[in-house]
């Protein structure tokens, strides 16, 4: 009980705090209008929550919160006043009813990127309005529906003031619980990755459109529900529900009070429906001072004031764990273990890849060098799904890499690194190797693979710093651990000695030295011939995108159509 206590600290309290004062000031303070702007603020808060899935988890500027809260206030706008129908029906029809606008829509809206999404998104919102404006037989067109009954659940019926500002609050604390049953650390840990590093996402052994139709569908869902209390609120449905001025409100509310946390939804739905009450007074300028005030919020405070109340940070590492030692090579002694033949890739008018073969060994270490252009990153792109070889066959372990996805690729043990290290910022050490671990060996043991990768690599004192305070040359272990975790049995590294001084060089080689003496097959691609001289078994060299040498490391060095195409020296 007093540990239980001693936890409860100063920003628990004070939170708990203003959660008492505000249902203080809500039971004995505030007025009937001031209980319909706490009962419309804890609407915003659902709305808000399921904005935040998609807006500030996934990291798509989505304008379609609005759109699904008007389909939501729609359908029980519609089915409550037209038909009678009570709310055990009309709140779970609209929740659904959005959602499913969400699933249609998903397919050809979430392929797309940045703007594009953002700008299909507000046509999907105009285009409902448009609905609602011109359909009157069945939403009253630009009048709306009035004569909404208040909420009513059997002989229970819910009277505005108190009663209803309990029951919305009731709903926004289950969504609150919601919400974070859904966004656990991993989850949380997984969309960070896939927001700050979009590239490596399938390295990770993630699926990025899943998690993208999750985060859109929880977020209509959310928006839905939002909408369905409105209406009983108002007690009137109008195309004022599907106006760009609700996703406005929606995203002000996100941006203001934070884009990640519950608390910021809370805070941001409060604040924006209380600010235009409090500067009321001011006649005409009060939208000025408000929009001063919203701009100073978010010149000055970023991330949300949500930021400026963060819980104590908890060591996320695991126990030391012995480091690897082991590979398992799914494939038979004696057979490749990454098996390319006759591979060509053309972009344009540039011939990327010409009928280029290559096979490595489990336990094999081959550098891959050419001059810039040579098509040494489009190999690994193809390798790792990336990029789609036109011609020729790439296998592994029996495995057909032509046409798996990166993810299944991932999954299926062939991990990579980047050129330059594609790692979350915002995530620590152990919970980045710790993430790919889990999705792309699987959960079982993925702590402890997570944990092996990180003492293989000499990163188990650092695992709880944050990668974007790293240092470039931990940034690179931080990689490899990362392209570990999940057990893979070939290893494609994208120039793991650019911008490393020489003692980090040689822990880097002596890391992979170990990692093949394991059993793993390696490919390194590299331009540093010191760097690949001790390390690799073998070599390969690019040139144009066709492969003219392959052999031990010496003797393709010391080949004439090498030394031209490499080093440039022209034979007299």
């Amino acid at each position: 009980m007093n540990a239980v206590l001693s936890s409860f600290t100063g920003q628990n309290r004070a939170l708990v705090g203003a959660a008492g004062a505000l249902i203080i000031y809500a039971l004995f303070f505030a007025s009937s209008y001031d209980q319909r702007i706490l009962t419309l603020a804890g609407i915003y808060v659902i709305m808000v929550l399921g904005y935040q899935f998609i807006f500030g988890h996934a990291g798509a500027l989505s304008l379609a919160q609005g759109a699904f809260f008007g389909v939501g206030a729609y359908v029980t706008g519609i089915l409550a006043s037209q038909f009678g129908t009570g709310f055990i029906l009309t709140f779970p029809l609209s929740i659904a009813g959005a959602s499913v606008l969400a699933l249609i829509v998903a397919v050809p809206v979430l392929r797309l990127a940045s703007h594009y999404f953002a700008l299909a998104t507000l046509a999907l919102s105009q285009l409902l309005l448009l609905i609602a404006v011109n359909w009157v037989s069945v939403t009253g067109g630009a009048n709306g529906l009035p004569g909404v009954p208040p909420i009513t659940i059997g002989d229970w019926q819910i009277a505005r003031g108190l009663p209803l500002l309990a029951f919305v609050w009731a709903l926004a604390v289950a969504a609150m619980l919601f919400a974070r049953w859904q966004l656990t650390p991993l989850r949380v840990a997984v969309f960070t990755v896939m927001r700050e590093t979009p590239l490596a996402v399938p390295a990770f052994g993630i699926d990025p459109g899943l998690l993208r139709l999750r985060a859109f569908l929880l977020s209509a869902a959310f928006g839905g529900a939002a909408g369905a209390l409105f209406v009983h609120t108002n007690r009137v449905v109008s195309p004022e529900t599907l106006g760009f001025g609700i996703m406005i409100t929606c995203l002000t509310m996100t941006v203001v009070g934070g884009r990640f946390g519950i608390l910021g939804a809370v805070i941001g739905a409060l604040l924006l429906t209380h600010l235009p009450e409090w500067f009321r007074g001011l006649d005409e300028y009060y939208l000025v001072a408000v929009g001063i005030l919203l701009l100073a919020m978010v010149v000055f405070a970023p991330d949300g004031l949500a930021s400026f109340i963060k819980p104590a940070r908890k060591s996320s590492a695991a126990p030391a764990e012995p480091r690897i030692t082991q590979h398992a090579t799914p494939v038979p002694d004696g057979q490749p273990v990454l098996e390319i033949s006759n591979l060509s890739k053309r972009y344009g008018g540039i011939q990327a890849l010409d009928r280029v073969g290559l096979s490595i060994d489990a336990g094999e270490i081959v550098g891959l060098i050419g001059p810039n252009g040579a098509g040494k990153t489009t190999l690994a792109n193809i390798v790792t799904g990336i990029a789609r070889a036109d011609t020729g066959a790439i296998g592994s372990a029996d495995f057909d890499l032509k046409t798996a996805t990166p993810t299944a690729i991932a999954r299926r043990g062939v991990a990579r690194t980047f050129q330059t290290p594609q790692l979350p910022d915002g995530l620590a050490v152990h919970a980045t190797v710790a993430t790919a671990a889990a999705h792309i060996g699987g959960a079982k043991d993925s702590g402890a693979r997570a944990a092996a990768a990180l003492a293989t690599c000499g990163l188990t004192d650092i695992a709880d710093a944050r990668c974007g305070t790293l240092p470039h040359g931990l940034r690179r272990r931080v990689e490899i651990a990362r392209a570990l975790a999940g057990d893979p049995h070939i290893l494609v590294l994208d120039e793991p000695a650019a911008g490393l001084a020489p003692a980090e060089q040689a822990e880097v080689a002596d890391i992979l030295r170990s990692l093949a003496a394991t059993g793993l097959a390696i490919l390194v691609i590299d331009h540093n011939i010191d760097f690949l001289r001790p390390l690799a078994t073998r070599l390969a060299c690019l040139d144009a995108g066709r492969l003219i040498a392959d052999g031990p490391l010496e003797e393709v060095l010391a080949d004439a159509a090498v030394r031209d195409a490499y080093f440039g020296l022209v034979q007299a």
